[in-house]
């Protein structure tokens, strides 16, 4: 997944959005070092030595990796689980949504 977030971030790098991910991995030097060599960019937090079951996870009650969540700029969750080309489709109804509410009536 991580290629085509990377396309998503740099296509959407003028735009308000932002990728933010969670590392299920134990070993946070691992990960690390595998994210930048995969360029990853955008923030990635640690979930902890516990790895899937850390605490932020079980605060958002991840049970499968990878879940995913987009908001929109409300903080509202309103798309989950959607991948590639239907990941796209959601984050730029989200924008073309937020653009609508912000031209003058």
């Amino acid at each position: 997944m991580i290629p085509h977030e990377r396309s998503l971030v740099d296509r959407l790098k003028d735009k308000p959005f932002a990728l933010l991910g969670i590392n299920s991995d134990v070993d946070k030097t691992y990960y690390a070092q595998q994210a930048k060599e995969m360029g990853v960019t955008w923030r990635s937090f640690w979930n902890g030595p516990k790895g899937t079951t850390g605490p932020i996870s079980t605060k958002w009650n991840v049970r499968a990796w990878p879940t995913i969540y987009v908001l929109d700029h409300k903080g509202v969750i309103r798309f989950t689980n959607v991948r590639g080309e239907a990941m796209d489709k959601a984050v730029d109804q989200l924008l073309a949504e937020m653009e609508g509410e912000a031209k003058p009536k």
